[in-house]
């Protein structure tokens, strides 16, 4: 008859806790590469971090990298389980030292770029320049950060480590490599300028382009615009909007009174856009889209000539207006 071991159930039961948490985490980051990889829009509200640029690495979804970090945990987690401690003991006994070291270098990288990324989330969206107070919040990514936070717990109180000196070592490598290459990777994305004629999101990657010129009536309409309070509602994504900043001219563009309606657009205000658009519903009688123009306190939906946005702003400048028609080019 077998002995029942003495050690803490903790330590008897760590690794199959570290694969039942890596495998949540992977099932929530294959969902959010899903989304991306299929340009599917996030199913709640609060997943602008998502459409930022911190969500893509190297070209692909940061989600993706963090797939196969998930994956790599439980690998090494689970690993040793499959080896038979019976008739191959010393096989099993080797793996799990092998592995434990790696398993905490894992757990302290993932745990320390979690923390960098909810710095971001919560500096820049939630209390930052995005000011998008809870709406700024990712649930996948906190929930992700959960995951790793629990994962180096176990690691560090789930195993009888037989010296602690390495892990402090380990632990003190592995945070500078992770943070210093975490600040690496996104100090490009933060010199990111969008050029006059161009439409892109908060990543730089240009979705539309055009090449109209302003003259003085469109500059003077666009401060116009500005300074009675009128706003153009409008999405990156959308054509129309495109071929209504391409009316005003690439100079005139900067201007002129705009909030970006999607997340993954430069600073980007749902919220104001979805109580904006269901005021614009209430008073057209008509569904909400996009652009939506907010003028004088009236709503008019859809691309309009600057002749239209002339009258019903009381502009009275020059009104030689040149971009009639303008078109888009997608990228």
């Amino acid at each position: 008859m077998r002995r029942t071991s003495s050690k803490p159930w903790l330590h008897r039961f760590s690794r199959p806790l570290l694969g039942a948490i890596a495998t949540t985490g992977a099932i929530n980051t294959a969902y959010l590469t899903y989304l991306r990889f299929t340009s599917t829009s996030c199913p709640t509200e609060t997943c602008a971090v998502l459409a930022s640029r911190y969500a893509t690495v190297f070209g692909q979804p940061l989600s993706l990298f963090g797939l196969l970090a998930y994956l790599g945990m439980g690998v090494l987690a689970l690993t040793p389980l499959l080896i038979n401690p019976d008739t191959q003991k010393s096989l099993r006994k080797k793996l799990e030292d092998q592995t434990w070291l790696a398993l905490f270098a894992g757990a302290m990288a993932m745990l320390m770029f979690s923390l960098y990324l909810m710095n971001v989330m919560f500096s820049e969206f939630v209390f930052g320049g995005a000011k998008l107070g809870a709406g700024g919040i990712c649930p996948f990514c906190l929930f992700s950060a959960i995951l790793a936070t629990a994962m180096f717990v176990i690691v560090l109180i789930g195993h009888e480590w037989d010296e602690r000196g390495p892990l402090f070592s380990i632990g003190a490598i592995v945070t500078t490599l992770t943070l210093v290459g975490s600040l690496a990777i996104y100090a490009p994305s933060n010199a990111v300028t969008v050029q006059a004629g161009q439409i892109a999101d908060t990543q730089g990657k240009v979705v539309f382009t055009y090449d109209s010129t302003s003259g003085a009536a469109e500059t003077q309409l666009a401060k116009h615009l500005q300074s009675t309070g009128a706003v153009m509602y409008g999405s990156y994504r959308c054509s129309h909007c495109c071929e209504q900043k391409a009316r005003f001219g690439a100079e005139a563009v900067a201007a002129m009174p705009y909030t970006e309606c999607s997340a993954g657009g430069k600073d980007a205000k749902p919220e104001v856009c979805e109580a904006e658009l269901a005021k614009a519903s209430e008073q057209t009688k008509q569904p909400g889209g996009f652009p939506t123009w907010k003028v004088n306190g009236k709503y008019f939906a859809g691309t309009k000539s600057l002749q239209d946005l002339a009258t019903a702003s009381e502009y009275k400048g020059p009104q030689d207006f040149k971009n009639n028609t303008a078109t888009c080019t997608a990228k």
